[in-house]
């Protein structure tokens, strides 16, 4: 009776660390703003001498568009960059969080 309680917490100790150690949510969606991101921001005329760098922190709103709520930078031409392109871009996703906020690095090479 002993060995039976023991194998069954066992048992439950698995099932309870195994749905734990895997997050519910589909990592896809966030992979293929991504690449929808990085196609929005591809072309570009920058002449730069050294890296430029941002954190985009952004939302999206029920309609499936990009709303930008900052751009963390040094340089205002990025930043104005930046929101030019996203702002107000729709995405394709499938049912799109509304409200859920969002942080991308962005890095513009020489």
């Amino acid at each position: 009776m002993r060995k039976t309680s023991l194998a069954f917490l066992a048992a439950a100790l698995f099932v309870v660390s195994t749905l734990s150690a895997n997050p519910t949510e589909n990592l896809e969606p966030t992979k293929k703003l991504s690449t929808q991101i990085h196609k929005m921001l591809e072309s570009n005329s920058f002449d730069v001498e050294s890296d430029m760098v941002a954190n985009v922190r952004f939302t999206l709103n029920k309609d499936g568009e990009i709303v930008v709520l900052s751009v963390d930078t040094k340089d205002s031409l990025l930043e104005g960059f930046v929101k030019g392109r996203l702002n107000y871009q729709k995405v394709d996703l499938e049912n799109p969080k509304e409200g859920r906020l969002y942080t991308v690095p962005v890095r513009i090479t020489a």
